[in-house]
């Protein structure tokens, strides 16, 4: 139920944005299946939400975004993330010969151990669009990585070189 919190959803605490009172709001009705639609609806209540149309509203906004700084010729600055199995052969020297490539794009990184014999890796990375997502493909796409994500948060910052 949109505006409720459900205490089992650990979703982060974060403010949306509002959108203008005096932007004109256009209506269009979509159809999702009901388990999304329950999601949906636990999201909207965790996040503080007022309702589904503010939440969606922030979500295309953050894909328009996304496509935006992807498609663009700037600087571009984000953070990498992988979780992977460090007793998987070859694949720690298989990522750092990656990261070696690459590593004017790299401002920073750091690793943490996670349950198990799994390492969480965040790269902070700054540089042209299309060639900070071909670093990020390049290390998703190694076999033993779990799941790798590429987020990309500013637009238009000036290069590190």
């Amino acid at each position: 139920m949109p505006g409720s919190s459900d205490s089992r959803t650990a979703w982060f605490r974060l403010r949306p944005v509002p959108m203008p009172k005096t932007e004109k709001v256009a209506r269009f009705s979509i159809s999702l299946p009901s388990g999304l639609a329950s999601q949906l609806d636990r999201m909207v209540g965790g996040r503080g939400f007022k309702n589904r149309s503010q939440a969606i509203a922030e979500m295309v906004r953050s894909q328009l975004s996304e496509i935006s700084v992807e498609a663009g010729t700037g600087s571009t600055a984000g953070t990498i993330s992988l979780v992977y199995d460090y007793r998987k052969r070859n694949l720690q020297t298989t990522l750092s010969a990656i990261q070696h490539k690459y590593y004017l794009l790299i401002v920073s990184s750091m690793h943490v151990h996670l349950e198990r014999h799994n390492y969480l890796e965040v790269l902070l990375v700054q540089g042209p669009p299309r060639e900070v997502r071909r670093l990020a493909d390049e290390l998703v796409t190694c076999k033993g990585v779990k799941h790798g994500k590429l987020q990309l948060t500013a637009v238009g910052i000036p290069p590190l070189l």
